[in-house]
């Protein structure tokens, strides 16, 4: 009896913890849950912590719903001017909406790749297709993803109950012949920028130039004006100071005159005059004092 009695314990608590273990579930912080009855969804959207569900009759599927990434291969596009790029890029993608997920997936992340990648080429091929060559490798390259995360985004919810967070390009790449096409159009656009500024500094140049040229001019001219002036008024000081002394002394002033004639006629040892001797021009050799006539 004793022994029938612990065996039934046991099992009694055996059935009991596999009941437990059987109908008591947690769902992770990183993840959601749906509830399946014969594998149609009975609760959608189980939330983190605890819960309890029937056994044998219910079961448990839960989704990772942290941030993921799709590594989407290198592409091949054409642009709005049908030149070729290949572009490399990746997909920050989150399941938002468990009950969606899995009836487009049935829980399959892999799955749930192959539905999305299609859909991102198509996505940029799009974008890609109304955008030039100088727009696609600009520097605000990166602002050309918003308009396609933003459909994405919609139409992944609709379809797969999946977020599409962020599309990013990691590497634009230009096919040799683009490539020798795109540097020689940027190296013709470079040369031509370099004329044009070299024409605008030599007419800026010729400007100045011209312009100190004409300022040159001017003040020779005002300085020119004013020598003149100077001079001018110079000759007319001296010839003020030398009447003045003549009218002081008009005897000396003749024997001073005489006196510098003579030191001008006479400078040389070879110098001749032929005159005659009784010549107003020996009168102060003769005399210190001129004879009247």
């Amino acid at each position: 009896m004793i022994n029938n009695r612990s065996l039934l314990i046991v099992g009694g608590l055996a059935a009991v913890a596999w009941l437990a273990s059987s109908s008591l579930y947690v769902v992770d912080e990183t993840e959601r849950a749906v509830k399946l009855r014969f594998g149609e969804i009975i609760e959608e959207n189980i939330q983190p912590g605890l819960h309890f569900k029937i056994p044998i009759t219910q079961t448990i599927r839960k989704f990772d719903t942290r941030v993921l990434t799709l590594d989407t291969d290198a592409s091949r596009y054409l642009t709005l001017e049908q030149k070729a790029v290949i572009v490399d890029s990746y997909v920050k993608w989150q399941v938002v909406n468990p009950t969606r997920y899995y009836e487009a997936t049935a829980g399959d992340e892999m799955q749930a790749v192959r539905l999305i990648q299609p859909r991102v080429d198509e996505s940029l091929r799009n974008e890609f297709g109304r955008l030039n060559l100088q727009q696609i490798i600009s520097e605000k390259r990166d602002e050309l993803m918003t308009g396609p995360t933003q459909e994405l985004d919609e139409l992944m919810r609709e379809e797969l109950g999946v977020a599409i967070l962020d599309i990013r390009v990691k590497r634009i790449d230009l096919p040799e012949d683009v490539s020798s096409a795109v540097y020689d159009r940027m190296r013709s656009e470079r040369e031509r920028e370099a004329r044009e500024w070299r024409a605008q500094g030599q007419e800026e140049a010729e400007r100045i130039r011209a312009n100190a040229d004409r300022r040159r001019q001017v003040l020779l001219a005002q300085a020119q004006e004013r020598s003149e002036t100077l001079r001018g008024e110079g000759d007319a000081e001296a010839a003020a100071i030398f009447s003045q002394a003549y009218g002081k002394d008009e005897e000396f002033f003749s024997f001073w005159r005489s006196l510098d004639a003579y030191r001008d006629s006479f400078q040389g040892d070879g110098d001749m005059l032929v005159l005659d001797p009784s010549s107003d021009f020996f009168q102060y050799l003769k005399s210190p004092t001129p004879t009247d006539d």
